[in-house]
């Protein structure tokens, strides 16, 4: 039996986040013996625990946190893997020496410094494991693994909910409200998109600054902004259409849980996004930055219901050929029975 610890030292919501919390319990329900650390996080640690999946919680401070790396330490000269996979420049940081492989996970485009101490890197779309090749890493020590998303279904949230007629066109976008996630695009192509009406889920620093730019634009009786929701399910169940703007985006996590949603998909055509779609079969892919663009694409599908559904099913087919549970977690274990020493 392989025995694998991990390490994350994220914050407490992000795309990274999430699936550790998925990956975790599925690998566990797999057979794999495993222990995770986590930065202090008793509600991540809770959901472990109730899935069956050991937990210890450490600060994962700076540079100077004598107690973690004293923490890390104790747990693997108890645990004694044979796998220590980290998530996050920090969690790697933090890796003691010991007789067993090191494994970074990179979820985008990070300074290779951080994972010296690594053994293999994977990436989790076919381009940043490409570009860590670039970076000079060894070709066979890096690697793609996917991600998953779950596949629960859920019913749609009342749209009375968030005072939104029950009739009128509706957009889902999720994401932190970060330049990146580019939320001013997606509301400069709505105010092209008469009637429709937009669920924007996701919290950052520029809420305010996008609250005010749908003011400017005259939208704002159509926009509703969310927060960071956990029943996000249930969101992708309640829209008629998914738009991902983002003008920065390593993976699109977002992309393959509208998939698994059944729900049809417009987006800018950054990294993630543009590898994971092809356009006009499983997706519509825009120009980044293009707010004319996006709008178009938009308007298109809402007005063109047979397409939509035809986009929407075979988005649902590349979900359930390489993003389920199932599909990955094979992966992931073939990937540790073939790097384990």
């Amino acid at each position: 039996m392989i025995r694998l610890m991990q390490a994350m030292a994220g914050a407490p919501q992000g795309g990274a986040e999430a699936f550790f919390e998925r990956l975790a319990p599925a690998l566990q329900r797999a057979g794999i013996a495993q222990r995770t650390l986590i930065r202090t996080n008793p509600k991540r640690a809770a959901l472990l625990r109730a899935d069956g999946v050991g937990v210890a919680q450490m600060p994962f401070g700076g540079a100077l946190d004598v107690v973690t790396r004293w923490a890390f330490a104790t747990e693997v000269k108890k645990f004694k893997p044979d796998i220590v996979l980290t998530w996050m420049n920090r969690a790697s940081r933090f890796v003691p020496k010991g007789d067993f492989v090191t494994v970074g996970r990179l979820g985008g485009y990070y300074d290779l410094k951080y994972y010296r101490r690594c053994d293999h890197l994977i990436g989790n779309t076919p381009d940043i494991r490409d570009w860590i090749v670039r970076q000079g890493w060894p070709e066979d020590r890096a690697h793609y693994l996917p991600n998953f998303v779950a596949d629960t279904g859920a019913e749609p949230l009342p749209r009375a909910q968030f005072d939104t007629p029950a009739g009128a066109p509706l957009i889902v976008a999720l994401g932190r409200l970060h330049a990146n996630k580019a939320f001013d695009v997606l509301l400069r192509a709505l105010e092209r998109v008469p009637d429709a009406f937009l669920w924007i889920a996701g919290e950052g620093p520029l809420r305010s600054e996008l609250e005010a730019l749908a003011a400017r634009l005259g939208i704002a009786a159509r926009v509703r902004f969310l927060g960071w929701r956990d029943d996000v399910a249930a969101l992708y169940a309640a829209g008629d259409l998914f738009v991902c703007p983002s003008r920065h985006e390593p993976l699109g996590n977002v992309v393959i849980e509208a998939w698994a949603a059944e729900r049809p998909v417009v987006a800018c055509a950054s990294q993630g996004p543009a590898q994971l779609i092809a356009d006009g079969i499983d997706g519509v892919l825009v120009p980044v930055d293009d707010a004319e663009a996006l709008a178009a694409a938009i308007g298109r599908l809402l007005t063109e219901p047979d397409g939509a559904r035809t986009l929407a099913a075979a988005g649902r087919r590349a979900f359930e050929d390489r993003f389920t549970e199932a599909a990955v977690v094979a992966r992931y274990l073939e990937f540790l029975a073939r790097v384990k020493r």
